[in-house]
């Protein structure tokens, strides 16, 4: 049996920031060291008051309490970037997937298709949402990038990331139902960045068979380093094994925020030496996502990407 434990996930303080002055850079080499140890860490942002938060989950309830035929028309040609049901196997979840949240135009595409009459203020929020956590993943890739003394590639890198919000409904399990409501795995794209309403459940594995109960304080987030940021560093940073544990008996909704990358995925040469062979060979995010769905159980871990473009 997999223990539990309480231990307390690296907070870090990254708001408020000046690039280049000291300060600056001291983050930068805290949260790679960070992400290289841990490969997660929790941000308290001042940039989300109680009351934002508040009117996110309700507006977030309200998507999913629409009919099942109406949620289901939200359908994408790449895999969980569309509404994602309850299935037998995994009966405790669902979700709904809205690509290119940071523009508009994406979320208001979205919000026509769950509401033909309009939801302003669906749209109002989620959409400032989005923006706000996307600026939050863009600061923290920045840092890392620095870190490693790469800034040269930032720019052309970042403008082939894209982003998918991914709102989570987890409804408590009925007797006859197991507890565990997202099984163990890794993320398949560079980043992922959780919030959650007060319901806990998400729970972590920093070593192996060690598992870490996630406590979210209020206006936080979770930020994670997945399988592909974990593939571009050469294995340095690590991808975080997570899964979801309902021991309450009420609905927990929480919102994550993936960002991934168009085009092919490469290794800097920088990052590549004696010590630190290449891992992996070039590859495409999107193929890699389409190769986890292909291979199912017990490949819900890193080793999908091993598999898919290991050296």
């Amino acid at each position: 049996m997999n223990s539990l434990t309480q231990s307390k996930i690296p907070v870090l303080n990254i708001e408020g920031l000046k690039p280049g002055t000291e300060s600056w850079i001291m983050a930068c080499h805290k949260v790679r060291h960070t992400l290289e140890e841990y490969g997660c860490f929790m941000v308290v942002s001042d940039e989300f008051s109680q009351d934002f938060t508040k009117e996110v989950y309700a507006n977030i309830k309200t998507l999913f309490d629409l009919p099942l035929e109406t949620k289901m028309k939200n359908t994408s040609a790449k895999p969980f970037h569309g509404y994602v049901g309850a299935t037998h196997t995994r009966p405790l979840y669902e979700s709904m997937g809205i690509e290119q949240p940071t523009s508009l135009d994406e979320v208001v595409r979205l919000t026509n298709l769950m509401w033909p009459s309009g939801n302003d203020q669906f749209c109002k929020t989620i959409h400032s949402y989005a923006n706000l956590v996307a600026k939050l993943e863009n600061q923290v890739r920045k840092m890392v990038f620095e870190s490693y003394g790469l800034e040269k590639y930032y720019e052309s890198f970042n403008e082939s990331v894209t982003y998918v919000l991914k709102p989570n409904k987890y409804r408590p399990p009925k007797s006859n139902e197991g507890n565990v409501a997202a099984k163990m795995h890794t993320d398949k794209n560079l980043f992922s960045i959780l919030s959650q309403n007060q319901m806990n459940g998400l729970e972590v594995q920093i070593k192996d068979d060690e598992w870490m109960a996630v406590e979210f304080p209020p206006s936080s987030f979770f930020i994670m380093a997945a399988d592909v940021f974990m593939a571009w560093s050469n294995g340095r940073t690590k991808a975080v094994r997570h899964r979801v544990v309902m021991n309450g008996q009420e609905d927990r909704y929480s919102i994550a925020l993936f960002s991934f990358k168009k085009g092919i995925v490469e290794i800097p040469e920088e990052l590549v030496d004696e010590d630190h062979p290449p891992r992996f060979k070039p590859f495409d995010n999107y193929k890699l996502l389409e190769f986890h769905v292909k291979n199912p159980p017990p490949y819900y871990d890193e080793r999908v990407i091993e598999l898919f473009c290991g050296n």
